[in-house]
């Protein structure tokens, strides 16, 4: 008892110390028991993925390929070790062939596409532009008619990670994330996603899942970790140096746009048995003796452009794959055009609601719905694009959908919420 008397003085005596050392001692503590929690997570996802493993294939059947795009760089540096932790172990459980390719600078991963070579999976570890890289790589091969049919899994690495609150359900623990990612692309789950064809007077095309965004939201967006040093204070911050600047801010430039496209169903692939060679000979003769038929000339229909002018504080082009609707019967792309009569305050405060949601359209603006567009800058505007988190010069473009071009890998889960409204 003297003894516990004691130690309860010695900590009244020394309280700075005492109050130091259990914050440590809590500290460390809960940071054990988070790795020990991370640890049980792995442990189940790797036995989840040794189930697919163990499966027996036929012996006419070739173990499938799959090709890995990492981005060492993403996430500040950390993805490498984000991969090899919590990815690469349920890949190579699986049974899969994998095959990673590491890209060293921006831009290779494009370069590397051109040359990748027959591949039954790719799968994209990264971020935003890890994806815009590899999905422009890929939509810019000479065969990408054949290569865009691959399935593509999307392993979130990076700082930004737009797709993946499409594909997968959230979570707050990033083991957790990226393990239901990697397990999405053994089930086998997928969903189309629209892209969108971006191309200059002369540029070659480049390619986004989620969209464009030309204006002042993202101009004050990207210098943010500039004032890393005031905290939670650094995205109203950014935002209110960028409004000492010329006020109101505004973006001139000029809009022609087609409305929306209807939606083909869509048919499942069948493949046809060959037909005897009694049948395809008859075929052959029955067109060569049969006498040529004469072409009806068909009717031109004009296409029903629309333009107007535009004063914005920014605009943004972006496709549906955030909020994807499987049922939908329309391909769009929504172009939302803000007013450029707000205030500083309704500035700096939609800013910060801005990084949180980029492709929030606010009270007030004007929403298009269309299948392409061609946005027309003014002479000697200066600025850059946003396209999919990566800074772009600033140029007259064309923008173009393609519906329901890519197949990416989904957690079963998501596609089941994405196919509830034709239930109800």
């Amino acid at each position: 008892m003297a003894r516990v008397v004691r130690m309860f003085k010695t900590f009244k005596t020394h309280w700075k110390k005492t109050t130091v050392g259990v914050c440590l001692l809590t500290w460390g503590g809960n940071w054990l028991y988070g790795k020990h929690c991370d640890n049980l997570l792995r442990r189940a996802a790797c036995q989840e993925a040794q189930v697919f493993g163990n499966q027996l294939i036929p012996s006419n059947m070739q173990v499938k390929k799959a090709t890995v795009f990492l981005n060492p760089a993403a996430c500040k540096g950390k993805a490498r070790n984000l991969f090899e932790k919590n990815a690469a172990p349920i890949l190579h459980l699986s049974g899969l062939d994998i095959t990673i390719v590491k890209t060293d600078y921006e831009g290779q991963a494009k370069k590397l596409l051109e040359l990748m070579e027959n591949t039954d999976l790719i799968i994209i570890a990264g971020g935003d532009g890890t994806v815009q890289e590899v999905i422009t790589g890929l939509l810019r091969r000479a065969d990408e008619a054949t290569f865009s049919k691959i399935p593509i899994g999307f392993i979130p690495l990076g700082k930004t990670n737009t797709l993946s609150q499409t594909l997968y359900p959230g979570s707050l623990n990033q083991v957790q994330h990226i393990a239901d990612a990697a397990l999405a692309i053994l089930k086998g789950e997928t969903v189309s996603l629209d892209v969108l064809q971006i191309k200059g007077e002369k540029e070659q095309p480049v390619f986004a899942v989620t969209g464009l965004r030309w204006g002042f939201y993202r101009d004050a967006g990207v210098k943010v970790s500039k004032y890393w040093y005031l905290g939670p204070l650094k995205t109203k911050a950014a935002h209110f140096f960028n409004t000492l600047k010329e006020w109101p801010q505004k973006h001139q430039a000029s809009l022609t746009y087609l409305g929306p496209t209807k939606r083909p169903p869509e048919e499942p692939e069948e493949k046809l048995s060959r037909p005897p060679l009694y049948v395809r000979i008859y075929r052959r003769l029955s067109l060569y003796w049969a006498s040529p038929q004469k072409e009806i000339p068909q009717e031109a229909t004009l296409e029903a452009w629309e333009e107007m002018q535009l004063s914005t504080i920014e605009i943004s082009i972006t496709t549906q794959n955030r909020q994807l609707d499987l049922t939908r019967t329309e391909d769009f792309m929504n172009i939302c055009i803000e007013p450029d009569t707000v205030s500083k305050g309704d500035f700096i405060n939609r800013g910060s609601q801005k990084m949180c949601d980029p492709q929030l359209c606010p009270e007030g603006s004007q929403c298009i719905q269309a299948s392409r567009c061609i946005l027309q800058l003014s002479e000697g505007t200066e600025g850059s694009f946003g396209i999919d988190s990566e800074e772009y010069e600033a140029m007259p473009v064309e923008v173009k959908l393609l519906p329901r071009k890519l197949q990416f890998f989904c957690d079963p889960r998501r596609r089941k919420q994405m196919l509830q409204p034709a239930v109800q």
